[in-house]
């Protein structure tokens, strides 16, 4: 239980069950197996351990100067409430989860299927991305081209048809098969499998003989040239070639039998996808580097890796001259793009290598064989076609099995992780400027210039609505890895100006011996102007479905007045004596943060 026959027959015998049983064992280590690293999650989780830890502290520096203001326990209580709700960024999580939610939604519509909603972050992330030739280049069928005889005296036919005469036939036999049929008289006394590792498979027949089908360079010595020089030329010509060969000695396991006497080459022919050129395109253009890895000839590969448009498949590399030591692999893997030959376990080796070298790493894959490398790549995905276990352990899957369908993925995760930073400014810079508001009243000894439900205007109008709208906008902008460096550099400058605008208002107002509800009218004036300056400028650049968006923002505050209902409810009174003062604080505190944009974005450009 939880093994695959990738080839031939057997019987077996259970030796264990219930938790002692094979199967039960993968599962138990399959409930260790991590999750997909998602760089977003992490940023966010790193910025709420920042306003977890500073919670504590200003929740007792504000309780104590709300008491020393003279307010009740139940008003000290509710300015402390305020200004640790206004520190927590609500929404962020849910907003990210949404945003990778609707991406899977999307990714599903075009047959994709996300199997850890992170993954949709993951190929935004990814700068190499490692294919097989057969079932991603190639559309995965075979079929028969020609057959080269090499010895005419020998029934090359009869033999191939003999061979391809097996229940367990692979692709390739089944392609030879549909050519020739299997003959009268040969009845099969033993066999070998195709292996992967072996890239050859045999049987023996009563009166036969033993025959070999495999990979010239596998089964023909080294003194051999001339024939080893023909089917490196067939193959440069990219059609996949076999050698078919005799011998007297019958098979002894699964070694390759000695005496071997070449009869004949057969030519096999695959498909290339129609859009594998543009996938590649795709690719090379956004700076992703491709590497074509794959069991056949290094000159097949490269020849159908020139046809789809691969940059630098001219050079390619025979996996049996690969080095062991995973610095020098990783050396030639930063200098090829397509190698040949290449066993399973090489393909585990090459996915560390590259990690190693500080890639991050995709793979392709259907078969059994790909399994481990699969699960060691930062993503994993498997084509629908392709074996159970393969899709088992895989992020995404294409369940067309198209190639093509990366680069949408790849769009939709950008997508993704662009609008989440932006909204993640919107969310940061609000903890900011209220964490360092509290600290100044804290300071100030003075009440907290906000009621909770004046911070749920704020986050309404300036966070909450817009940023639901921003994050499932459409958004082509590259990826950049340092998202949580970007949203600080950001939201601090950003966040100390809408505190200091705001702690001017209300101290101002204050000073005028205004009444407290005036007092908070005025700094909530003041912090949602400039909030809105910050959306602005993070919506940036503005279509007119921005612009509509953000002016529903504003008449939505407007709104709140002219009702006297809705204004007690708020707590609202406009300080009609110091209103122009309080505006003017509010528009020099959008030029001061337009100006730090700019200079911003020219530091940016420079570097």
């Amino acid at each position: 239980s939880g093994s695959f026959v990738a080839a031939g027959s057997g019987g077996y015998q259970a030796m264990a069950v219930g938790a002692e049983a094979y199967a039960r064992k993968l599962a138990a280590e399959a409930r260790r197996f991590t999750v997909v690293r998602s760089e977003l999650i992490d940023g966010i989780n790193r910025i709420l351990r920042y306003v977890t830890w500073a919670i504590v502290p200003v929740a007792v520096l504000t309780m104590i100067s709300q008491l020393h203001a003279g307010q009740t326990t139940k008003q000290a209580l509710t300015g402390t409430v305020a200004a640790l709700v206004g520190m927590v960024p609500q929404g962020l999580v849910l907003l990210t989860s949404v945003a990778f939610g609707v991406a899977a939604v999307t990714l599903a519509r075009r047959r994709v299927l996300v199997q850890q909603l992170p993954a949709v972050e993951g190929l935004a992330r990814v700068d190499v991305v490692c294919l097989d030739k057969t079932g991603t280049l190639t559309d995965g069928t075979i079929a028969f081209d020609s057959l080269i005889s090499l010895d005419g005296q020998e029934p090359a036919e009869a033999a191939l048809g003999a061979l391809a005469n097996d229940e367990n036939r692979n692709a390739t036999l089944a392609a030879i098969g549909r050519e020739y049929p299997p003959p009268d008289g040969w009845a099969r006394q033993a066999a070998v499998p195709f292996s992967a590792a072996r890239k050859w498979s045999a049987a023996s027949f009563a009166g036969h003989g033993t025959w070999v089908l495999g990979a010239p360079e596998m089964m023909l010595p080294a003194s051999q040239r001339t024939l080893l020089a023909q089917a490196a030329d067939l193959a440069a010509g990219g059609r996949r070639v076999l050698a078919l060969a005799r011998t007297d000695r019958p098979l002894d396991d699964e070694s390759l039998p000695a005496e071997l006497w070449p009869v004949a080459f057969i030519l096999l022919a695959e498909r290339l996808r129609p859009d594998a050129s543009d996938a590649i395109g795709y690719f090379a253009a956004q700076g992703v580097a491709m590497k074509v890895i794959s069991g056949d000839s290094p000159l097949t590969v490269s020849a159908v890796a020139k046809a789809a448009g691969l940059p630098d498949a001219g050079d390619p590399v025979d996996a049996r001259q690969l080095p062991d030591d995973p610095g020098e692999l990783g050396r030639v893997l930063e200098e090829h793009s397509v190698f040949g030959r290449v066993t399973p376990h090489q393909k585990q080796a090459m996915v560390t290598a590259l990690q190693a070298r500080g890639h991050t790493v995709a793979m392709t894959g259907d078969g059994v064989n790909d399994v481990l490398a699969l699960k060691l790549a930062d993503l994993g995905i498997a084509m629908g076609s392709g074996a159970s276990a393969t899709k088992a352990v895989a992020e995404l899957v294409l369940l067309d099995g198209r190639f093509a369908a990366l680069p949408g993925v790849v769009a939709e995760g950008r997508r993704v992780t662009a609008n989440i930073e932006r909204v993640a400014n919107l969310f940061v810079t609000k903890t900011v400027w209220a964490t360092l508001l509290a600290v100044a009243v804290g300071v100030a000894l003075l009440p907290y210039p906000f009621l909770p439900r004046h911070l749920t205007i704020i986050d309404s109008l300036a966070i909450g609505i817009p940023s639901f709208f921003l994050a499932l906008a459409p958004n082509r902008r590259r990826y950049l890895p340092g998202f949580v460096g970007r949203v600080l550099r950001f939201a601090i400058p950003a966040g100390c100006l809408v505190a200091a605008a705001t702690f001017a208002a209300y101290a101002l107002a204050r000073s005028d011996g205004l009444p407290l509800v005036q007092q908070r009218t005025a700094a909530t004036l003041v912090a949602l102007m400039i909030s809105l300056g910050v959306l602005v400028l993070l919506a940036m650049p503005l279509t007119w479905r921005r612009l509509v968006l953000v002016g529903a923002m504003v008449a939505g505050f407007i709104a709140l007045f002219p009702v006297p209902a809705v204004r007690r409810f708020y707590a609202l009174a406009l300080p009609s004596s110091h209103l122009g003062q309080t505006l003017l604080i509010g528009v020099a505190g959008i030029a001061a943060l337009a100006v730090f944009w700019e200079l911003s974005r020219r530091l940016r450009a420079a570097s």
